[in-house]
Formats: structure tokens, C-alpha cells, sequence
């Protein structure tokens, strides 16, 4: 498994958005020089969670984003799997079935599923709030 940018990013700015008070609008503009991401691409990432409602975007002058639940409502698991799709560590786990065929036979299936278990199991331990805490705990 390889998270990408894409991942990467939504969680920096799922955590940008933590770092504010709960209503506070945040402008794209101001995510992207904070977390310099450029402003086009930082758009399609936060359409992506805008879109899976767990973020809110207001259009127009005073817009921007907000978080719709509290930090600890969030699951890193969540985020990078509306951003990356799946965490599956191989392919035949992706969706909700195994379709290869050699499923039934396969030695190594029991392997990659307990992988995968481990894999979400942590990520959705680990809250934005979390992070928030262990980054201000370095700092």
C-alpha cells in the first residue's frame, strides 16, 4: 500500500481545517498558502470531501470550508479512503468481494487479508484530534 499526494494532502488539509474553531470558514486560498498546495489542486481534493459530506464548502465572497463534526469524529482511515479509494495492500481485496478466481485455493489470501484488517484497523483508531494532539506534543 502507497498512500499518494492526493491522500497525503486531504489529511493536511482535513487537519488545516481541525486547527480552526468548529464554524469558523476557512478560504481556499488560505489552505493552500498554509499548506502550500497549489489552489487548483487543493480544489479537487477538497471537492472529493465536500462532496462525501464530511467537510462543508460555502461558494462566493466569505467562502471556503469547515469541518461539519468535531476532530475526534474522524477517522484517518475515513479520509484516505474517500481519497485514495481503497487500502486494500492488494488488488483481489478491493470492494466487497474477492472476485479471482483462485480465491478458494489461494495460500497466501489469509495473508493479505489479515494485512488488510491491521491496515484499517489502525487507521480508523486514529483520529484528526490525534494527530492534533501528538503534533502539538513535538512542537
Amino acid at each position: 500500500m502507497l498512500i499518494s499526494t492526493k491522500g497525503r494532502y486531504a489529511l493536511r488539509v482535513m487537519l488545516e481545517l481541525a486547527g480552526h474553531e468548529r464554524n469558523e470558514i476557512v478560504p481556499l486560498i488560505t489552505i493552500a498558502q498554509k499548506q502550500q498546495i497549489s489552489e487548483k489542486y487543493l480544489e479537487s481534493i477538497l471537492v472529493v470531501l465536500s462532496k462525501a459530506g464530511i467537510i462543508d464548502g460555502l461558494r462566493g465572497k466569505g467562502g471556503g470550508y469547515r469541518l461539519n463534526r468535531e476532530p475526534k469524529d474522524y477517522s484517518v482511515g475515513e479520509i484516505l479512503r474517500l481519497s485514495e479509494g481503497s487500502l486494500a495492500p492488494v488488488s483481489c481485496l478491493e470492494g466487497d468481494s474477492n472476485h479471482c478466481a483462485r480465491a478458494a485455493e489461494c495460500k497466501t489470501l489469509p495473508l493479505w487479508e489479515k494485512l488488510d484488517t491491521l491496515i484499517c484497523d489502525y487507521l480508523d483508531s486514529v483520529s484528526l484530534e490525534d494527530l492534533l494532539g501528538s503534533s502539538s506534543e513535538t512542537e
